[in-house]
């Protein structure tokens, strides 16, 4: 840990509210912190904490309006730089306070390739020439290791994967050497092994350039991993705030505490007594190939049980989500079967299809992006029906989504209300609803709760377990959240280029893993276990 004590950066009774059609909501709420160079910050708490707003005053991106700062000093090197004019506040931007955030693809341009981007922050900040900053854009992409970085400083931000473009990011921000970066959720839909790469590397370059780091983040584990002090926000409001080893190992506030209880992953109970794997299977993968310009999965195979819940692990491109698209038909395979009650399903005629289509749903990732905006959450839930029109007569629709909406923890009075007046949780227990709608046997789950706040996603958890047990549905659970497959699922399946590594009891596997690739996601999973036990 770093121990100098200079003050980089100090926020002094900051609030700031936003104006809305029913009165002003107050999104922070009279914070203080501290940031020293060599030091990492961790703002921790669940969305609409006010950890993203904080970050925008900061760096002067704050929508005003709706957005007002109501009161507050923000010192940058001893000056206030709340009191800056707009032209002011820019040149200090990017000279003195970077910004990486977490969608990359909505920060890169698509339209100019990665070392145009990085070279302009030279051109407009610094006056150079196009070829110095294109050199001085290549030596950045070199220094975040981008690989054959003067070649690929030509290609564009779809060309890369996602943890190349979070690198990408990261040598934008440092292209004009500031003392503070404010990484926002840099991690979050990365895969483990990527996750512990990018803070590695944020790490190294901070000790390398003495800088300030603020890390904001849901991720407790992340936070552990990574900083040196911590603040937790609720409502707007610091609730807890001092050293990573004090406010994690002794919480004070219930707020906190309830964070902590949240963390997946605490202990693995034994699931080998609640399987029959002597029945005969509801799915069984066989032998199957998905080849596209490369191979997305090779010569796969394993078997869902009734009411088991199957975790499906590894890394971007380990052929995860091909092996879902192939369940549920949404592509064909090159080669191999699989089984549905014994019948193969890339047999089945377009009645038995249909059929299918009703026993096997589906929960994405992103309920935003997979839930229809201009639908209300009755719509949303009652359209299955409409297809399938034999399934429930119209005159029970209403008492039905009741009932849906009940199940997963909802009012029944939310039917009347559209996606965007929800939590991102929330949003996924309305996908969770419609999934449940055609009363499935398997439910596939594909990276379900990974954008979920801690708290939130141990409440989707239980829910699914809970749903699981009241339905005796069956999921194939995806996810690079190792902690939370470790806390969900029976069996667990890993994959790396396409195929399957290893595959067993969920105890087994994290217990005693066998296959070198296996304990290295093991070991790349960040843990706040294990900083209490250090």
């Amino acid at each position: 840990m770093n121990k100098l004590k200079d003050t980089l950066l100090k926020v002094s009774n900051l609030a700031v509210s936003f104006d809305t059609v029913d009165g002003p909501i107050d999104a922070v709420q009279g914070i203080n912190f501290e940031l020293k160079k060599g030091q990492t910050l961790a703002i921790i708490g669940e969305s609409g904490s006010g950890k993203s707003v904080t970050a925008s005053v900061i760096m002067g991106i704050l929508s005003c309006p709706p957005g007002r700062i109501k009161s507050g000093e923000v010192f940058l090197n001893n000056q206030d730089i709340l009191k800056l004019s707009i032209e002011e506040r820019r040149k200090l931007m990017g000279n003195k306070i970077a910004i990486i955030f977490q969608d990359t693809l909505a920060h890169l341009n698509p339209v100019f390739n990665i070392g145009s981007q990085i070279a302009e922050c030279f051109q407009v900040h610094k006056s150079l020439n196009k070829k110095e900053s294109w050199n001085k854009a290549v030596a950045l992409l070199e220094r975040v290791n981008i690989p054959n970085a003067r070649t690929r400083a030509k290609d564009f931000p779809h060309q890369f994967s996602g943890g190349q473009r979070q690198r990408v990011m990261i040598a934008m921000a440092l292209a004009l050497e500031p003392d503070i970066i404010i990484a926002d959720e840099p991690t979050t839909a990365l895969d483990v092994t990527i996750q512990a790469k990018i803070l590695d590397l944020l790490a190294e370059l901070r000790d390398e350039r003495n800088m300030g780091l603020i890390l904001i983040t849901h991720d407790l584990g992340v936070a552990a991993e990574t900083a040196d002090n911590v603040v937790v926000l609720k409502n707007g409001k610091i609730v807890e705030s001092g050293t990573l080893k004090t406010v994690f190992t002794t919480p004070k506030h219930s707020y906190t505490k309830q964070l902590m209880s949240s963390i997946p992953g605490r202990t693995i109970k034994s699931k080998k007594n609640k399987l029959n794997n002597n029945s005969d299977p509801i799915l069984e993968v066989k032998n199957l190939t998905k080849h596209y310009d490369t191979i997305a999965c090779d010569d796969v195979n394993f078997k869902l049980y009734k009411n088991e819940i199957l975790g499906v692990v590894g890394e971007s491109g380990s052929g995860k989500t091909t092996v879902s698209n192939l369940i549920l038909r949404l592509t064909n395979p090159s080669s191999g079967n699989i089984f549905y009650h014994g019948k193969n399903i890339f047999d089945f005629d377009k009645k038995e299809l249909f059929s299918f289509r009703r026993r096997v749903q589906v929960v994405f990732q992103d309920p935003f992006a997979s839930l229809n905006p201009t639908m209300n959450v009755y719509n949303l839930i009652s359209e299955p029906w409409l297809i399938h029109s034999d399934f429930l007569n119209k005159s029970l629709y209403a008492k039905r989504v009741s009932e849906l909406l009940i199940s997963v923890g909802l009012d029944p009075d939310d039917a009347s209300r559209y996606p965007h007046q929800f939590s991102g949780g929330q949003r996924q227990r309305i996908a969770i609803a419609r999934a449940l709608a055609l009363n499935p046997e398997i439910i596939i789950c594909d990276e379900a709760v990974s954008a979920l706040d801690v708290s939130i996603q141990a409440q989707i958890i239980k829910l699914l377990s809970d749903l699981r047990d009241k339905f005796s549905l069956s999921y194939v659970f995806i996810a690079h959240d190792l902690p939370v497959v470790r806390d969900l699922v029976d069996r667990v399946i890993v994959m790396k280029s396409g195929k399957i590594v290893e595959q067993g009891f969920v105890e087994d596997i994290f217990n005693h893993p066998n296959h070198p690739y296996t304990q290295d996601l093991l070991k790349a999973s960040p843990s706040v276990f294990n900083l209490i036990n250090r």
